[in-house]
């Protein structure tokens, strides 16, 4: 374990930070069934996969846990309907201790096929529930009037997304909105995304999701531009090259990758985003924010599933027996 990363850690374990400011999450809760493939099929073929087990999943509940494991309280948005699935996440959020304020009706909750490759990568197959199914009536007198809101573009691009959009851009100005756009990012419009880009957005994105905003390997000038439109952090997930952020003109850098074994990477990105918010949420430095949020990652993708989330003293115990 590195020393800046033991003392940040030993810092947070002996209760010398306290949550600063309410963190509002917002978005999906489904169930991850995790399948292992050796390669995935090719268009009109077929292949063989084992099924690994059931997992919660679902962008925000991925974030909602890893928040809780942190010791950071949240308020909850995830919608929850009626059916199997749905009765399925209540049962096993009530024994994680997650709780939502969406109790809602009409129809089922989601669930995704997650097909993991030998080398970890995975790929989703989405069958949507009522957690893209957003309406107004929701959201009725849940705006917050400060803190931090986490939202997530599978919601945000979904049918009924623009009620979201809605009520984002509605958000005060005291509200930072964290914003992970996801792998949908291709099926939304650039004017749908500027939209988006607005002061006050904490940006999070992969390289992927990067290039198709028009990022070419110079993370620097890419996050500088986003910068410039969101006038807040920026920051762009590289795998095993770590993580770049910009926060402004002296306050931006790489951020080492902890070096795992990988098992899969399903709620890679989640974890890492639940890590940045609760740093945030405890007042910690950008800098520091960002490391917490690459050692929760490590941590996840060298487990199965993505709702494997660490406490901080597992994450301590994990890293001083990698010394």
């Amino acid at each position: 374990m590195s020393n800046q990363h033991g003392e940040l850690l030993h810092t947070l374990m002996q209760g010398n930070w306290h949550q600063q400011c309410p963190v509002t999450v917002v978005g999906a809760a489904v169930m991850d069934m995790v399948a292992h493939a050796d390669a995935l099929p090719e268009r009109g073929g077929d292949t063989a996969a084992s099924v690994s087990g059931f997992h919660l999943g679902g962008c925000a509940l991925n974030i909602a846990l890893g928040l809780k494991q942190l010791g950071i309280d949240s308020h909850n948005l995830l919608p929850l309907g009626e059916g199997m699935w749905a009765t399925r996440l209540r049962d096993e959020m009530a024994q994680r201790g997650i709780q939502s304020d969406l109790q809602v009706g009409g129809a089922d909750n989601g669930w995704c096929l997650a097909l993991v490759e030998p080398d970890g990568e995975r790929t989703f197959i989405s069958i949507d529930g009522i957690e893209n199914q957003w309406q107004t009536a929701w959201l009725e007198n849940r705006t917050p009037t400060s803190g931090l809101v986490y939202l997530s573009g599978y919601q945000l691009g979904a049918k009924q997304g623009g009620v979201l959009v809605e009520w984002m851009q509605a958000l005060p100005a005291e509200v930072r909105v964290v914003l992970d756009l996801g792998p949908r990012l291709d099926t939304m419009s650039p004017e749908f995304i500027d939209g988006l880009l607005r002061p006050g957005v904490i940006m999070t994105l992969n390289q992927r999701e990067a290039g198709l905003l028009g990022y070419r390997d110079d993370e620097e000038h890419f996050c500088r531009q986003l910068h410039a439109k969101t006038h807040e952090l920026v920051v762009l997930r590289c795998g095993e090259k770590g993580s770049y952020y910009f926060g402004g003109e002296s306050d931006h850098g790489w951020i080492a990758p902890r070096q795992v074994t990988v098992v899969d990477s399903i709620g890679a990105g989640d974890s890492h985003c639940a890590g940045l918010l609760a740093g945030l949420s405890l007042g910690l430095s950008h800098w520091q924010s960002m490391m917490l949020a690459n050692c929760v990652a490590a941590y996840v993708v060298s487990k199965p599933g993505g709702d494997c989330a660490p406490t901080l003293a597992q994450l301590a115990d994990e890293m001083s027996r990698e010394d």
